[in-house]
C-alpha cells in the first residue's frame, strides 16, 4: 500500500540543543528511516594521531561569553 503526503511545513524557529553521532532531525513524514555510518579517510593519513599536548598558554574564548543567570527561588 502506498501513501502520497502533500505537506507545507513552516518553520519560524528551531532550536537543537545537542546533536551527536546517531542523531535523526525529522521534519515531516517518511516511510522508514535506516542508519547508516560511513568513515572517510579524506586526509590521506597512514597512521594514529600524534598525542595531544596541554597548551602553554591559557585558552581565551573567540566569543566572549556572558556569567550564567542565577537560579530563580522556588515558591513552596
Amino acid at each position: 500500500m502506498n501513501f502520497y503526503i502533500n505537506q507545507k511545513i513552516q518553520i519560524n524557529n528551531l532550536r537543537i540543543d545537542s546533536v551527536s553521532n546517531s542523531s535523526v532531525l525529522q521534519i515531516g513524514s517518511a516511510g522508514m528511516i535506516r542508519s547508516l555510518s560511513s568513515l572517510y579517510n579524506t586526509g590521506g593519513f597512514t597512521g594514529p594521531a600524534p598525542e595531544a599536548t596541554e597548551p602553554l598558554d591559557p585558552v581565551t574564548p573567540l566569543v566572549p561569553l556572558t556569567p550564567p543567570a542565577p537560579a530563580a527561588p522556588t515558591l513552596l
